[in-house]
């Protein structure tokens, strides 16, 4: 397995991992073909996928596990959650997430986008169906020429075990 060395120089990594001020560091995530956020300081690392064992009885969003460094990561196919398209989707990288002493890796199309956003930029969900058994989005970000989602670890890890 490759790790992939997130964007962000050395300078900025004590400020990459939060909250400054107005503006927030988000990485940006592309599944299914879309963009959702999760706040950095959440973000371990990024690594390119070798091999993923399936374990029988885990939630549904969860495709098995896989080892990163000796370290054996459960990881989560968000688009599952998400209800988006996974035929087809070439999944060669998971970024690991964490909070507390939990941390999944989930699969992701592409080596992540870290971002510096404003928080004038993040708008309230839409009501009604569209976040309809998705709890975990808690946000709408306004991106230069999109919107995605923003997903919130805590609850997101927390639908996982429950498998809701």
């Amino acid at each position: 397995m490759e790790n992939i060395n997130l964007p962000v120089s050395q300078g900025q990594a004590a400020e990459a991992r939060g909250r400054t001020g107005s503006l927030t560091r988000v990485c940006l995530l592309t599944l299914g073909g879309e963009v959702y956020a999760v706040d950095l300081r959440h973000v371990r690392e990024v690594f390119e996928v070798d091999v993923i064992t399936p374990v029988p009885g885990m939630p549904p969003a969860l495709v098995g596990v896989t080892n990163v460094r000796g370290s054996v990561i459960p990881v989560m196919d968000l688009r599952r959650m998400l209800n988006l398209p996974t035929a087809g989707s070439a999944t060669q990288y998971a970024v690991i997430i964490r909070h507390g002493n939990h941390q999944v890796g989930v699969l992701v199309e592409q080596v992540p986008e870290i971002r510096t956003v404003q928080t004038e930029q993040f708008l309230p969900t839409p009501s009604g169906d569209a976040r309809e058994g998705k709890p975990f989005l808690t946000a709408v970000l306004r991106l230069d020429d999109r919107m995605g989602g923003v997903v919130e670890v805590p609850t997101l890890l927390a639908c996982m075990e429950t498998g809701s």
